[in-house]
């Protein structure tokens, strides 16, 4: 790790100190329901559908009961509800049927699930698991490419970059000090930048200089 990503590191740290996954859930199959809701949806939205429903429906097993129509109404509030529905009841079925109830821990197997891509199960992995991951969402493709950690397009690509510029075992915790950063001070339109404890280490602040 060169001197200024560590720099950026430590500097993200004790701006977000002991920073973690904010979607609240007890199982590696919670998360990953709460995980597939949260697409173009926020945490926080996701946390007030999910507290009920996990109540009602902890395990894999309560959720098979489910029609999807029942479902639907119980994650109405989410966007694209129709779609997620349908996705969690036909992996509910996979997991029962091909994995014996378990969340699998391989990235190949998590992928092969409806509605799980690539930045779902690096989630699930990174914090069902602990397995060193890097999940690509919108503020952490914005945050690194903006930063300069990253020189990329597209999301497979930032992921690669920044694979290649942080050490594996700060993989989990970068995801997550992008992830606060983009929502609190590099946000998508007019960044806080004058206030931002890294604008010094970083390319988008350097350049509009």
């Amino acid at each position: 790790m060169n001197i200024k990503t560590k720099k950026i590191l430590e500097l993200l740290n004790k701006e977000y100190p002991n920073v973690k996954c904010e979607l609240n859930y007890n199982t590696p199959f919670q998360l990953l329901v709460a995980t597939i809701l949260s697409a173009q949806t926020t945490d926080k939205k996701v946390n007030e559908v999910t507290k009920q429903l996990f109540i009602d429906y902890p395990t894999v097993y309560n959720f098979s009961k489910l029609t999807i129509p029942e479902l639907e109404d119980k994650i109405r509030k989410i966007g694209l509800y129709r779609n997620k529905a349908k996705n969690i009841l036909k992996t509910v079925k996979m997991l029962i049927e091909e994995y014996n109830g378990q969340v699998p821990s391989k990235f190949d197997d998590l992928v092969s699930l409806h509605g799980v891509g690539r930045k779902t199960a690096n989630v699930v992995l990174a914090n069902a698991f602990n397995v060193p991951t890097i999940a690509v969402d919108t503020h952490v493709f914005r945050v690194s490419n903006r930063i300069g950690l990253a020189n990329a397009k597209d999301v497979l690509q930032t992921e690669k970059d920044l694979q290649k510029n942080i050490p594996k075992k700060d993989w989990i915790e970068a995801h997550h000090l992008f992830i606060f950063h983009g929502r609190n001070l590099c946000i998508a339109r007019k960044p806080k930048c004058e206030i931002c404890p890294i604008n010094r280490e970083c390319k988008y602040f350097n350049q509009a200089e």
